[in-house]
């Protein structure tokens, strides 16, 4: 599976992510609407500060930019394989239709909703808490009227543990028009950056809850 970390920047219309660069180590690169050349730097292993390349225009990319996606995306995992293409936000009035499902590698998380879910399940030290995280969607899942009805119903475990991380991240981030896509998106990378089976406790859980539905 194909994961990646893309963050939109406010210093200039654009977004960002971390690479590994093939001369070796970190860098970071900076895509805007219109402009060809991609915004690249290095990370300096002495100083910690974003170094551009030689062929990167500093006008359409300047130094405040590469330090917010810097900051942005310093815990989040490098970028694997696809291009990124950013169109800016252009205002036109017409008729409502169906938003079609985003695939992937379009999929484009906010980093202040992730920050936010980072910080509501770190720990004293600021560590992410595998414990405190299964427990609070777990506590969820029980008091849930919805999660309820679709256990009864026999929902995929796929639906229900969607329905859970979607709602509760949507509540802790503030932002209610945060996707499904664009929560599993946080969920994946939760696991990226930290060792696998983050959700193992919950999605035991759900799994208990479906498997006794199907008994009774």
């Amino acid at each position: 599976m194909i994961r990646t970390a893309v963050v939109t920047l406010t210093t200039i219309p654009a977004v960002a992510y971390r690479q590994k660069l093939a001369k070796g180590g970190a860098g970071i690169v900076i895509v805007r609407d219109k402009v060809s050349q991609p915004g690249i730097a290095a990370i300096s292993k002495t100083s910690g500060e974003a170094i551009p390349t030689a062929n990167t225009p500093a006008k359409s990319y300047p130094a405040e930019a590469f330090k917010e996606a810097q900051e942005l995306t310093k815990d989040l995992p490098y970028k694997k394989l696809g291009a990124v293409k950013y169109v800016q936000a252009k205002v036109v009035e017409e008729k409502p239709v169906e938003e079609p499902e985003l695939k992937e590698e379009t999929v484009v998380v906010d980093s202040k909703d992730y920050k936010a879910i980072v910080k509501k399940y770190s720990d004293k030290s600021g560590k992410l808490s595998y414990d405190l995280l299964n427990r609070d969607l777990i506590k969820f899942a029980h008091s849930s009227s919805k999660v309820r009805s679709m256990i009864a119903e026999k929902e995929s475990e796929k639906k229900v543990r969607q329905y859970v991380i979607a709602t509760k991240f949507r509540g802790i981030s503030g932002n209610k028009d945060l996707t499904d896509a664009q929560a599993q998106k946080i969920a994946e990378l939760l696991d990226e950056v930290s060792p696998k089976g983050v959700f193992k406790e919950f999605n035991a859980d759900i799994r208990a809850k479906l498997t006794a539905a199907k008994k009774a």
